[in-house]
């Protein structure tokens, strides 16, 4: 065993991994909780912590088996991650002996799980021993099949009668790297080249996109310092060209990215646009992540830390040509890449953030000069802040007309291109693209 093994005792990534789905039951993002992960365990606690969340439906089905009564919140998260990481013995990240040991160890450590240490040992000890009837048993609870909130699996039902299960089952897959080739510098037939070269598989996707076969760390990906390439997912690499195709490409074109952050579509309108892009961002922490993406891909916007839904704290009163409105969402598009939206969201928060996304898109409307287009896109799959939202809109703006777009991006596997017919024919999220161009006076 070596030193950093020693260092980074099991239970210790277990414990950390029990309080950031603690975190997330309570509201707080996976991301956010992530962050705040010493750095020496953050590589490993990621993985497990994923892998907890992609298996946590039918954790909690085990755990209701296993104990009368839901153990308190920080022991019932160590004991779900547990039974998570250690149901299916086949895809397990490490022996399930080990991490029945170990999540006792980690709950023995932590004083507010101390108490219940034994309590968890004899839960464990139970489900090793009777691991195949109990899994039998949760076989007929949706959530534990699913792995998704029941409330969430009735609203896909509903909304894609045809194929819910397909949008299930790539929900709890693993998300490729794909790339997105600056056009500026190079084009995407060179960059896979270029990959090859450095050993890297990848394919060059329809659209453009390329998917690498594995995932790498960016620094190894050719160029990347110099602003060759970005990493961005399919399905977001399609606003830009949605909004800017067929628009003159003048400098004196004034483009609004209205929810800019963390900036990958602002790089992509500069790489097709020569306009002024305006990028907005509430929060300004990530207003530095803008800037930090666009000095890599050597392109300059004007960023303004500023909320786009209140324009006469920003707003010089001039109109745009375009404006690209990635309004905030449920992200249930992208549950491939961050798996904790699932735990983390509740019904009644589509409803909240369609009242959110109504405001935002009909006062950038009124910031349009008549001929000018607005893009509206969410990476939901929700048609309450898709399809839903842009009916009402067009039925109170008889200025707006809708243009050809692709409407709700249902998330597919790249591997299985069969699986939902309607789907552009590459691996991508979910997402939701409305293009409304403002009728001439």
């Amino acid at each position: 065993m070596n030193q950093k093994e020693v260092a980074l005792p099991l239970w210790r990534q277990l414990s950390a991994t029990a309080s950031i789905v603690q975190a997330v039951r309570s509201g707080v993002s996976g991301t956010a909780a992530l962050e705040a992960v010493a750095p020496q365990l953050r590589p490993g606690v990621q993985a497990l912590v994923f892998h907890v969340w992609r298996n946590l439906g039918r954790a909690e089905a085990l755990r209701g088996k296993l104990a009368s009564r839901t153990p308190p919140a920080a022991a019932d998260a160590l004991l779900c991650s547990a039974l998570a990481l250690a149901w299916d013995e086949a895809q397990a990240p490490y022996d399930c002996f080990t991490l029945v040991n170990q999540s006792v160890e980690a709950a023995k450590h932590q004083p507010d799980t101390k108490a219940q240490a034994n309590f968890l040992n004899a839960c464990l000890r139970r489900f090793l021993r009777e691991r195949d009837a109990l899994v039998v048993s949760t076989d007929v609870d949706p959530v534990a099949l699913w792995n998704h909130p029941m409330w969430w699996i009735k609203q896909i039902q509903r909304e894609q009668p045809q194929h819910w299960q397909a949008i299930l089952k790539a929900a709890n897959g693993q998300a490729p790297m794909v790339l997105r080739v600056n056009q500026r510098k190079t084009n995407a037939a060179d960059y896979c080249m270029m990959l090859e070269q450095a050993g890297i598989a990848a394919k060059l996707q329809t659209g453009g996109s390329i998917v690498l076969q594995r995932a790498v760390g960016v620094q190894q990906l050719p160029g990347f310092a110099k602003g060759l390439v970005s990493v961005q997912d399919a399905a977001a690499q399609m606003a830009a060209t949605l909004l800017l195709d067929g628009m003159p490409r003048g400098t004196d074109q004034r483009i609004l990215d209205a929810c800019a952050a963390p900036g990958g579509k602002t790089g992509h309108l500069l790489e097709l646009s020569d306009g002024h892009v305006l990028a907005l961002e509430i929060d300004g922490r990530r207003t530095d992540r803008i800037r930090q993406n666009l000095q890599r891909l050597g392109l300059h916007a004007e960023i303004v830390t500023a909320d786009a839904s209140q324009p006469q704290t920003w707003w010089d009163g001039r109109p745009f040509d375009a404006i690209l409105l990635d309004a905030p969402c449920t992200a249930s598009g992208i549950v491939r890449r961050h798996p904790d939206v699932r735990w983390l969201r509740r019904e009644s928060d589509v409803a909240q953030l369609a009242a959110i996304q109504q405001h935002m898109l009909q006062t950038l409307w009124g910031l349009l000069r008549p001929g000018g287009r607005l893009l509206y896109c969410t990476c939901s799959l929700f048609k309450a802040e898709g399809d839903g939202q842009t009916q009402t809109f067009l039925t109170h703006n008889t200025d707006a007309v809708l243009m050809p777009s692709p409407g709700h991006l249902i998330p597919r596997n790249g591997a299985k291109l069969g699986a939902v017919p309607d789907n552009e024919p590459c691996d991508h999220d979910g997402f939701y693209y409305a293009l409304l161009q403002k009728r001439m006076a």
